[in-house]
């Protein structure tokens, strides 16, 4: 140290609050400040038009990438609560907009949320260079603009609603992100992921901004993951990589247990590879996840006790390995817990430890049943692994 003490006191600390907090550090809210973060804030608006979706408020949702650069998410559900109408029922409008960790509680299992630290559409609004409002509810039109995160003034009532709604359109700011271009192919990819996921989830995305016709794309698979393995199967052959079926129809069941809501779908095919695909609460997750785990235990489970019961295998032979009866295999797990525990900043990896033996019991009986009902085919399936 120098010859002058350097005096550090409680004056000298400067604490940040709500947008400021947000603006001041965006990284540690949306990621980054290059695409992935610019990104996350389409999902932090989208999410909570989402979950109107998954809890029966909404029917459906409306992504639009404009062609000035902005953003306009809205739904169909009864719209966010206005303080200013005197609306109670949830977060306001203001809150939602202003205020981190106070959205919809989406903390259950049936919820979505993809931020990674829960803070809602208000870290959308303070990266934002402009936003706007727009809440039909009651049989009212009400507005309300921002800047930089900050209201320009209260919410107004500028006249009669057509149905019942909430718009949220904005442009996020140049002098904060990188890029401001959103590349629309990662949120088709992603929607359609999650409406695989979610079969009540009804998305439509249109991008304006190329010229001529705008791109337009509408997701819903009442089918569930069953038509994510079929959908990854196609696209595998368009590919040239996925190989012939085994057997023709994708094996799937699902079951809402205290530990998790399992939803499976699978099907083997003489490819020799692996395409196993993980969700946790609609968060993609690598292997080793905890549900992960547990599927590649149920399997070798089903397969190892249908061999022994059928005398392809005596107890003193050893048992097919997990590895090998995932090959050729395509599959969607998906769970979804009351309180699911993320491993890392990227919430990429499961933790939950009882979500392991959860999936493993439910693939280890259904796929086990499946067995007994297709004896033809569970033989000559099973015969590949041993």
């Amino acid at each position: 140290m120098g010859e002058e003490a350097i005096e550090y006191d409680a004056s000298r600390i400067e604490v940040l609050e709500g947008r400021h907090a947000i603006r001041k550090r965006p990284g540690m809210y949306v990621g980054s400040t290059g695409e992935r973060g610019l990104r996350q804030t389409v999902f932090e608006v989208a999410d909570r038009a989402v979950n109107e979706v998954l809890t029966g408020s909404a029917t459906r949702v409306g992504i639009t990438f404009l062609s000035d650069g902005g953003v306009r998410v809205d739904d169909d559900g009864p719209g966010v609560p206005v303080e200013a109408a005197g609306h109670t029922g949830g977060p306001g409008l203001e809150t939602l907009l202003t205020r981190p960790f106070t959205g919809p509680d989406t903390s259950g299992r049936h919820g979505l949320t993809s931020g990674l630290v829960g803070v809602g559409p208000c870290v959308t609004n303070a990266l934002s260079s402009r936003l706007t409002a727009e809440v039909r509810r009651d049989g009212t039109r009400w507005v309300q603009e921002y800047a930089h995160g900050a209201a320009l003034a209260p919410p107004v009532a500028v006249g009669p609603a057509s149905g019942s709604g909430t718009t949220v359109t904005f442009r996020p700011d140049a002098g904060i992100f990188e890029t401001t271009e959103f590349v629309f192919g990662v949120f088709v990819e992603r929607f359609r992921e999650l409406a695989f996921l979610y079969r009540d989830l009804d998305v439509s995305l249109t991008d304006e901004r190329p010229p001529g016709e705008p791109r337009s794309v509408r997701f819903r698979f009442p089918g569930g993951v069953r038509e994510f393995v079929a959908f990854l199967d196609a696209e595998a052959g368009r590919a040239g990589t996925a190989g012939t079926a085994v057997h023709p129809d994708v094996i799937a069941f699902e079951r809402d247990a205290p530990e998790a809501a399992v939803d499976v779908a699978l099907r083997w095919s003489d490819f020799r590879g692996e395409r196993v695909r993980g969700f946790a609460n609609g968060v993609p997750t690598p292997e080793g996840s905890t549900h992960l785990l547990g599927f590649r235990d149920g399997l070798a489970a089903a397969v190892n006790a249908y061999a022994l019961e059928r005398r392809l295998l005596t107890a003193a032979d050893p048992d097919p390995s997990a590895d090998r009866i995932c090959q050729g295999l395509t599959a969607v797990v998906s769970v979804k817990l009351d309180r699911p525990e993320f491993l890392g900043a990227t919430r990429g990896t499961l933790g939950n430890p009882a979500a392991r033996p959860c999936v493993a019991e439910t693939v280890r009986d259904r796929l086990g049943t499946w067995f007994a009902e297709q004896p033809e085919r569970a033989g000559a399936l099973v015969c590949r692994f041993l």
